[in-house]
C-alpha cells in the first residue's frame, strides 16, 4: 500500500526499524553468549572487519542512493515509468561494475588496509580474523548494493513496508549463521550470517519491484540525462559519507591504541545510544525526502518550511523521552542486551558511563539526518559536505587529545562524538535557515524548550523511583526483577513526561492520542497529509 504522508510512512518504518533494533540487539547478546568468554579478541575482530565492506558499500552505493537516486528517479517517474526504470538499470550498472572493481582490490590488499587502520594494541591474530572476515563480507555488501537499489525504487514509489522489512531478515540471516554454524566454524558463522543476511534482505524486495513494473536493461549510457545529473549531484555526497566513515576509521583506530576490548566497548556503547535515533530520526528522515523533494520548488517554499519543522518536533518528541530513559536506565539497560554470565561487572560499569555521556546527543544527532535530507531535496549536496568535512576535522582532533593527552581513554571519545554532534546540528540549522528562511524562529524554538522541560521533569520522576525501589523493592540480581524495576520507573516517567506535554500543550502529543484512541482506524489518522504539510509564512509561523 503507497503511503500518503510522512508520519504514515515513518510509522511503519519505525514500527520495522524497531523490530529490527530489538533482532539487532539480541544479535549482539547471541556473540556475547557464544563468543564472549572465550573468544574476546575474536568476536572484536569481527566487528573491525565490518568496516572496509561497510565503507564500500556507504561510499559507491548508498552516497548515490540518499541524495541523487530518489530525487532524479521521482522527477523521471513523472514523465515515463520506462525511462525512470531505464535510468535506475543505468545507474545500477555503472555503480555495481565500480563496487566490483573496488571490491577485487580489497580482497587483494586486506592484510595491508587492515595493518594500516588499527593501532598498535591489536594482536596478530586479530589482523588475520579481520583480514579473513573483510574478505568474506565483500559478497554481503554486494547483495547489499543491489538491495538498495530496490529499496530506493520502492521508497520512490512511497512503499516503505517491504523495505522496512528487509532489515529484519538480514538479522534473521546472521541468527541462522551464528546458531547452526558456530560450533564449526567459530566467529566466522557470525560472517557466514551476515552474508546469507544481505542476501534474505535483497530476496525480499525483488518481487515487489518487478511487480511495480521494472524491467532490468544492461546498459553503460554515461551520457543518458539522468546519469549526467546523477554524477554532478553525486560527488558532494560520496565525499560527505566518506566524512563520516573516515571517523569510523578512526575510532576503530583510536580504540584500538588503547588496548583490548576498548573498540568493542565503545562500539557495544554506540549501539545503545543509536537505537532512538534509529528507530525514530532515521525513518522520519527517509520518509521525509520524498515528500520534502515534492515541496522544494520555490513556489511551495512555505509548505516546504513547514515540513521541516514539523519534522523536527516530531523526531525531539520522541527522542528526548527515549534519551531520558536511556540516561536513567542505562545500567539495567546493559545488562539486560549485552550482560551474560560472562560479562564482566567492570565492563557493564564503564559502558554506564559512555552511555550517560553519549545520551546527551541523541536528539541532537536525529535532529541532524532530517536536516541533511532537507538540503538533498533541495538538490543541495555541497553544503552537507563541508560541514561534515569540518566535523570530521573537529572530531579527529578532539578525539586525539582526548585519548592521547588526558587519560580519558574511550570515555574521551565519547565526549569528543558528542560535541560534534552540537556543531554539527548548528552549522545545519544555520545554513539551511540562511538558504529557505523561516525555520530558526519561534516555530522551531519553542516547541523544543516546552519539550525539553517535560523531558526534565521526566528524568526527576525516573531517577528518585529507581533509586527507592532499586534499594528497597527488587532485588537486582534476577532479570525478571530487573525487568520489572525497568518497566516499572520507566512507566512512570513515561507518564509524567505525557503529563507535562499536555499541560505545556505540545502540538505532537495529540497525534500520539489519536493514534492510540482511534487504533481501529489508524491507517486513516496517520495518512492525514494536512497533520503534517502544514504551510508557513515567512518566519515560520503556522498559518
Amino acid at each position: 500500500k503507497q503511503q500518503t504522508s510522512i508520519l504514515s510512512a515513518a510509522t511503519i518504518m519505525t514500527s520495522a526499524s524497531m523490530l529490527s533494533a530489538v533482532a539487532g540487539l539480541l544479535i549482539k547478546r547471541l556473540l556475547n553468549h557464544y563468543f564472549f568468554e572465550n573468544s574476546q579478541e575474536a568476536l572484536e575482530a569481527f566487528w573491525l572487519a565490518f568496516q572496509i565492506p561497510d565503507m564500500m558499500f556507504q561510499l559507491i552505493i548508498l552516497g548515490a542512493l540518499s541524495a541523487a537516486f530518489i530525487p532524479i528517479f521521482t522527477s523521471y517517474k513523472k514523465e515515463s515509468y520506462q525511462k525512470a526504470f531505464h535510468m535506475s538499470s543505468i545507474m545500477m550498472n555503472i555503480l555495481l561494475l565500480v563496487f566490483v572493481g573496488v571490491g577485487i582490490f580489497v580482497f587483494i590488499f586486506a592484510r595491508q588496509i587492515t595493518e594500516f587502520r588499527t593501532g598498535a594494541e591489536i594482536s596478530p591474530d586479530q589482523i588475520e580474523i579481520v583480514v579473513n572476515l573483510t574478505r568474506l563480507m565483500l559478497l554481503a555488501q554486494f547483495f547489499f548494493a543491489i538491495s538498495n537499489f530496490m529499496t530506493g525504487i520502492l521508497q520512490s514509489f512511497q512503499r516503505f513496508i517491504i523495505p522496512a522489512l528487509s532489515p529484519i531478515f538480514y538479522n534473521l540471516g546472521i541468527i541462522i549463521g551464528v546458531v547452526f554454524f558456530s560450533s564449526q566454524l567459530g566467529v566466522y558463522s557470525a560472517g557466514l550470517g551476515v552474508v546469507i543476511g544481505a542476501f534474505l534482505h535483497m530476496a525480499i524486495q525483488i518481487p515487489l519491484v518487478y511487480k511495480l513494473g521494472f524491467t532490468y536493461s544492461f546498459s553503460l549510457n554515461f551520457k543518458y540525462p539522468g546519469i549526467k545529473q546523477f554524477f554532478k549531484i553525486m560527488p558532494p555526497r560520496v565525499f560527505a559519507i566518506g566524512a563520516s566513515e573516515i571517523r569510523k576509521l578512526a575510532l576503530g583506530f583510536f580504540t584500538t591504541s588503547l588496548g583490548s576490548l576498548s573498540y568493542l566497548t565503545m562500539l557495544y556503547a554506540l549501539t545503545l545510544m543509536t537505537v532512538p535515533i534509529r528507530l525514530f530520526g532515521v525513518p522520519i528522515g527517509q520518509a521525509s525526502l520524498p515528500f520534502l523533494s515534492e515541496k522544494s520548488g520555490k513556489d511551495e517554499r512555505g509548505k516546504f518550511i513547514g515540513l521541516v519543522l514539523q519534522s523536527l518536533n516530531q523526531i525531539s518528541f520522541l527522542t528526548f523521552p527515549a534519551s531520558v530513559l536511556l540516561l536513567i536506565l542505562r545500567i539495567p539497560a546493559v545488562r539486560l542486551v549485552f550482560g551474560t554470565k560472562d560479562f564482566p561487572w567492570a565492563t557493564t560499569l564503564l559502558l554506564g558511563k559512555l552511555i550517560a555521556v553519549l545520551a546527551i546527543s541523541i536528539t541532537v544527532q536525529a535532529l541532524a539526518h532530517l536536516l541533511t535530507r532537507a538540503f538533498y531535496a533541495l538538490k543541495d549536496t555541497k553544503t552537507p559536505l563541508y560541514i561534515a568535512g569540518f566535523d570530521l576535522f573537529i572530531y579527529f582532533s578532539l578525539s586525539y587529545y582526548f585519548v592521547f593527552h588526558t587519560g580519558w581513554n574511550v570515555m574521551g571519545i565519547a565526549f569528543a562524538t558528542v560535541l560534534t554532534a552540537f556543531i554539527e546540528l548548528f552549522l545545519l540549522l544555520f545554513f539551511l535557515d540562511r538558504k529557505v528562511g523561516g525555520l530558526v524562529s519561534k516555530a522551531f524554538w519553542y516547541p523544543q524548550l516546552k519539550m525539553l522541560i517535560a523531558a526534565f521533569f521526566m528524568a526527576v520522576s525516573l531517577y528518585l523511583p529507581f533509586r527507592v525501589l532499586d534499594e528497597l523493592v527488587f532485588n537486582t540480581t534476577k532479570t525478571i526483577e530487573l525487568i520489572a524495576l525497568s518497566v516499572t520507573t520507566g512507566t512512570i516517567g513515561m507518564v509524567v513526561y505525557l503529563y507535562f506535554a499536555a499541560l505545556l500543550n505540545i502540538r505532537e502529543l495529540k497525534i500520539v492520542l489519536d493514534l492510540i484512541n482511534n487504533f481501529g482506524p489508524w491507517r486513516k489518522i496517520l495518512s492525514k497529509s494536512e497533520e503534517v504539510l502544514l504551510e508557513t509564512g515567512v518566519e515560520g509561523e503556522e498559518l
